[in-house]
């Protein structure tokens, strides 16, 4: 495979074209149809959707019914036509056209020389500013038929899907302007029936809030299909007599805008992005519902008329037309980051709060390390006491230093229970953890510096045996630290050891998320300054299990690799089923520079790094090795607690089922493809 082409990996580029349009100039307006065309070859464009009656202009009225500018436009179009015939995309052309005994407003599908089909417009609309029904017919009940263009018969309706035979899941479908205005727009049917790219040629002239009115058509669309939603309306150079034109271009793909352009241009303006194809395609194979959709609508949707055509898609490096978030559960915009934020503590609190009422008003055991994650279950339990008018000193927070435990974490851990006001309480486990490899017979209870997975477990496992035996003795629930990153990689001690509990409020979110988590916390002032102060120093503290003594402190992160990056696979493997070859594609254009992009607010600047495509690849493998041959067993027998992100959960109970003795062969095969 060539690694760096984007048709390689399931994605397909398209523009939203608009400019300056002359009316009632068509050959004018076709030198413009084929300017924009030559400039999208040039970028690597499958598919350029222009406005609505891009030929003529929108706003002629009855100079529509004038032969000598129909003729005109017939004559344009087949000039757009010849001058598409060495260019690389599907061009979506506005024209009217005869057909029997009326005009139609058409979007002509052009590529490679040849005019694929004609989709007439469903509902041309008659109310407040709009007359086109005075000269234009109506195409909702135009399916099955041809149309003479240019002296040659094509097909002709509104029943049409043209699919790429070379580039998997490029579907199109066309609608014009007001034909998404309606409750059930042709496109949603052709969606149902295989579209996976929706354009629309629009005039629409604009008025104050139209703009925003679009916006929420496209999303809407785009969200409720499953689809990419490609807008084009006119801009300048239609009529001014009694309205104005902005020029809007939209480009949205399941709910997300991609792209837009600048409204109101000057000149010729266009928006571009990469459509996942493959995102696409998995969203509607996991939404069973989309397809049952499908068989209610089956005697309107299963006529549907397919014209496949080559693209021929280039195959060198284009670079990515689209932004990809470095962290995918932690979004860059503040805004979304806040409310992200916001709701996924809620869910955490409100999760606790129930599950404690659902019980009796259980107090809560929790161990606190002065790690990240014991730290943010504590302040979920926290405000979760609090939303019940309940005292923070029904939780018994315990510090339970080991052979490693830091003076730094132990004291921040000290600090933090002070300030929150719970009940705390130091329990060393040194010297029961010596007894025990004493007994067992392990080398270090002799003396010996063996530090091996026993050295450890028996850490791990002893402070899980304490905190249930104490939950026992003081009428509480042990509640459970472990993130959603660790149960990925299965970074956890199992049974009696962290990765049981009795509930645990961290399972649905990712180590990313946790650290903004707490960042939101603090700048909030949900706890006053000294606790923020403490919140602060623990994110600034190397991510470690303090397990191993030594001079240096134990890294977690140089050993199982960084979580960015896992993250990051994870979201993607566990959201849309990506194929590691894909992930590392699209991991190599998130993280291969670190001045590019936007980064979360408040993400240290020491932190901001790179990582090039080995290093991606060695972690990918480190990550497929241990999600998938390795760690399911860990997961297959997790606690309760809350799905907290869209990105999914790994719950056997919600969002992921698999066996327990999987093998990674498959995904270690794909990530073999490329070096």
């Amino acid at each position: 495979m060539n690694f760096r082409s984007l048709y390689q990996h399931g994605f397909a580029r398209v523009a939203a074209c608009t400019g300056h349009t002359v009316i009632t100039d068509p050959h004018a307006n076709a030198e413009a149809v084929l300017r924009h065309a030559r400039r999208c070859a040039a970028e690597g464009v499958a598919v350029a959707v222009f406005p609505e009656m891009v030929l003529c202009g929108y706003s002629i009225e009855d100079l529509l019914l004038q032969d000598a500018l129909l003729d005109q436009v017939e004559e344009a179009l087949q000039t757009v036509v010849a001058g598409s015939a060495q260019l690389l995309p599907v061009l979506l052309v506005g024209a009217p056209l005869r057909h029997r005994n009326r005009v139609y407003n058409c979007a002509v599908v052009v590529h490679r020389g040849r005019v694929l089909g004609v989709v007439p417009k469903s509902y041309p609309p008659n109310y407040r500013e709009f007359y086109e029904r005075r000269q234009i017919a109506a195409g909702d009940d135009e399916r099955g038929g041809t149309i003479l263009v240019g002296g040659e018969s094509v097909p002709f309706g509104v029943d049409l899907l043209f699919a790429a035979d070379d580039v998997p899941g490029l579907v199109l479908h066309t609608e014009i302007c007001e034909d998404m205005w309606v409750p059930v727009p042709p496109s949603a049917e052709a969606a149902l029936a295989g579209a996976t790219v929706l354009a629309n040629l629009s005039g629409s002239p604009i008025t104050v809030g139209r703009a925003e009115d679009r916006k929420l058509l496209c999303r809407s669309a785009s969200s409720r299909c499953l689809a990419a939603y490609v807008y084009a309306a006119a801009g300048l150079g239609e009529s001014t007599t009694d309205l104005s034109w902005d020029g809007q271009t939209l480009i949205y793909e399941n709910g997300v805008l991609l792209a837009e352009s600048e409204r109101f241009p000057l000149d010729d303006q266009f928006a571009v992005a990469d459509i996942d194809l493959d995102l696409l395609r998995q969203e509607r194979q996991r939404m069973g519902t989309f397809d049952d959709n499908r068989r209610t609508h089956a005697s309107r949707t299963a006529d549907f008329r397919t014209v496949s055509f080559p693209l021929d898609p280039p195959t060198g490096d284009l670079g990515l037309r689209r932004r990809i978030e470095r962290f995918p559960f932690v979004p860059a915009d503040p805004d979304r980051l806040a409310l992200d934020c916001y709701e996924a503590y809620n869910i955490q609190v409100a999760g606790l709060q129930q599950r404690l009422a659902s019980i009796g008003g259980a107090k809560v055991v929790i161990g606190v390390s002065g790690g990240l994650d014991s730290t943010h279950a504590l302040i979920v339990a926290a405000r979760a006491m609090d939303r019940a008018g309940r005292p923070r000193s029904d939780i018994l927070a315990f510090t339970m230093p080991g052979f490693a435990t830091s003076d730094h974490t132990k004291g921040n851990a000290h600090k933090l229970m002070a300030a929150l006001g719970v009940t705390a309480a130091e329990l060393d486990i040194t010297s029961t953890a010596r007894l025990m490899l004493k007994e067992m017979g392990h080398p270090f209870g002799s003396g010996e510096p063996v530090y091996d997975v026993t050295f450890e477990n028996v850490q791990a496992g002893l402070r899980t045996d304490y905190l249930f035996r104490l939950a026992n003795q003081r009428g509480g629930i042990v509640l459970g630290t472990g993130d959603l990153s660790e149960l990925a990689l299965g970074w956890s001690t199992y049974g009696v050891g962290d990765q049981m509990s009795h509930y645990n409020v961290n399972s649905g979110v990712p180590k990313t998320l946790i650290q903004h988590l707490i960042r939101w916390v603090i700048g909030t002032g949900e706890f006053g300054e000294e606790a923020g102060k403490i919140l602060a120093a623990i994110l600034d503290t190397e991510i470690s299990p303090e397990l191993v003594p030594g001079e240096e402190m134990q890294s977690t992160e140089s050993k199982i690799g960084p979580y960015a990056l896992h993250d990051f696979t994870l979201f993607h493997v566990l959201r849309y089923g990506f194929r590691p070859s894909k992930i590392a594609f699209l991991a190599w254009h998130g993280w291969h520079d670190a001045d590019a992009g936007a980064w979360p607010p408040g993400f240290p600047e020491a932190k901001r790094v790179a990582y090039d495509l080995p290093e991606i690849r060695q972690w990918l493998e480190v990550f497929c090795r241990r999600f998938f041959a390795f760690a399911q067993f860990k997961r297959s027998a997790m606690p309760n607690g809350p799905k907290v992100s869209a990105g999914g959960s790994l719950s056997p109970r919600g969002d992921w089922r698999a066996p327990s003795d999987s093998s990674a062969t498959v995904w270690l095969r794909d990530l073999a493809r490329f070096d």
